[in-house]
């Protein structure tokens, strides 16, 4: 079973990517979150992967950190959705997103996603909520800020004026560079530092 896989990125899609690992090349499918955060061909890798094996073939999927392949695992465990589904889940909503979605009993936004229909959207709710949340408290305690200061902050930007998405990458990369656990005060100040460009 394969865990992991560094090596160099010999190849890369939005179908799959090949890692070449001593002159093997490893295909692997990946969700979009983690394609575009690649490197570029050439440079080495690190990947994370989940291994499934099927009756016709062995098939590899990778992710760039634990928690993305986590909940990839826990989304495979819900009756009805394959690892194809799974990935083309991930790859239409953030992890964060995802997990915000599933524990609010958010319907409308897991049907929005594409592939999700809402028997799809009801089982994942009704599967996952617990688990998830569970996840998400892990999270937080190992020092992720807690996704309601996250919601709170990126809804009070869009109430200024800002549209969702850039909110939403300034909000991420405050998270990043903070390491930290951090107030609701503290994060949309310096969210916002990053929108006026100070």
């Amino acid at each position: 079973m394969i865990a992991s896989l560094k090596g160099v990125l010999s190849h890369k899609s939005i179908d799959h990517i090949i890692v070449d690992v001593h002159g093997i090349g490893c295909s692997v499918t990946v969700p979009l979150g983690t394609f575009y955060k690649l490197p570029d061909t050439g440079s080495q890798v690190h990947l994370v992967i989940h291994t499934h094996i099927a009756q016709d073939a062995v098939r590899l999927f990778g992710f760039l950190d634990y928690r993305e392949k986590d909940i990839f695992k826990l989304l495979i465990s819900v009756s009805g959705i394959g690892p194809r589904l799974a990935i083309n889940i991930l790859s239409g909503i953030s992890p964060e997103d995802l997990s915000g979605a599933i524990s609010d009993g958010d319907l409308g936004r897991l049907v929005g996603i594409p592939g999700v229909g809402k028997k799809t959207a009801e089982r994942m709710i009704f599967e996952l909520k617990d688990k998830i949340t569970k996840l998400v408290s892990s999270e937080t305690s190992a020092g992720t800020p807690d996704r309601l200061v996250r919601k709170e902050a990126l809804s009070a930007l869009i109430n200024l004026g800002y549209k969702n998405n850039i909110a939403k990458d300034a909000i991420d990369k405050v998270v990043k560079e903070a390491g930290r656990k951090l107030t609701l005060e503290i994060l949309l100040t310096e969210s916002l530092k990053i929108l006026s460009g100070r």
